[in-house]
């Protein structure tokens, strides 16, 4: 095989006719006799020589396709099964023992089967059916029971939860999970019919309300220059007064700090205090 076409198959192009191509390339890649294989597994392992590594890849690519077709029902594009099957099947020739005794093939199916399995429950559903292992393991054998029985009956609740080892409630759960449908969150722009439904419509985020918040940031803000400007309208005591007193956040100052720096008792601070209110409720009310 030449060195473009190797590297061709090693990449799963998308496109009816170019995935025809890619799988008629690898059904042409020879295949490997039992002590051609044990010979590669063996200098992959004892050298780590990649060369021996993508020969054993590279003559297993056609089981990867005959595996992938049997995902094919799932509505997933056929490229993307076999790609995440030949990644199942390069995890597979790293872990191989040859010295186990059986054909890299037959090691290779549950690596293959796993990576694809994974990508199946990632991408069916925007909504995970399936979390856990044993949910995994239900939901490929109860979508194998669906193509040949359909829609269950409470007889064949019961079969299907024996021949698995689960609940009768298991099975419902997951058959009910399989059977829904994916809605889009968003209106269609073609959509002009008042009775067509889509979640944006009814869900709001009420922890945030942009326009609220750019009206009381705008009033925020107008509030905060009105104060600055009547402030400048009183004489530098009471201006003095009123930072020390309220707007110093670190250092406040008492009414008996204030009076003893301007010799003057505390109840005439208290009364200047005042006055200085007074006068900048009246300026912010104008």
């Amino acid at each position: 095989m030449t060195g473009q076409t190797q590297s061709m198959a090693l990449m799963v192009p998308h496109g009816s006719h170019s995935l025809e191509a890619y799988i008629h390339s690898v059904n042409n890649i020879k295949m490997l006799e039992a002590e051609e294989e044990y010979a590669l597994a063996k200098r992959l392992q004892e050298t780590g020589d990649l060369q021996a590594a993508k020969q054993l890849i590279m003559s297993h690519l056609r089981f990867v396709v005959h595996i992938a077709r049997g995902y094919a029902g799932y509505g997933l594009p056929q490229a993307d099964l076999i790609q995440e099957g030949n990644i199942g099947l390069m995890k597979a020739v790293k872990r191989f023992d040859p010295e186990v005794g059986v054909r890299l093939v037959s090691f290779a199916v549950h690596w293959i089967k796993a990576e694809i399995h994974e990508y199946v429950l990632k991408n069916w559903r925007i909504v995970k059916v399936a979390t856990t292992k044993a949910q995994r393991k239900l939901f490929f054998n109860l979508r194998k029971a669906k193509q040949r029985l359909g829609w269950f009956s409470d007889e064949e609740v019961s079969m299907v939860a024996e021949n698995l080892g689960v609940s009768k409630e298991d099975v419902t759960e997951m058959e009910s999970r399989m059977s829904a449908q994916d809605a889009a969150f968003d209106m269609s722009n073609d959509s002009d019919d008042d009775s067509d439904f889509a979640p944006a419509l009814y869900l709001e985020d009420h922890s945030s309300d942009v326009a609220a918040q750019v009206e009381h940031d705008n009033w925020e803000a107008n509030a905060q220059t009105r104060l600055l400007s009547a402030i400048k309208t009183l004489d530098e005591r009471s201006q003095h007064i009123l930072r020390a007193r309220w707007l110093d956040e670190d250092n406040k100052i008492t009414l008996q700090e204030l009076a003893d720096t301007y010799q003057v008792s505390a109840e005439r601070i208290r009364q200047l205090e005042k006055n200085a209110m007074n006068k900048l409720k009246a300026c912010m009310e104008i």
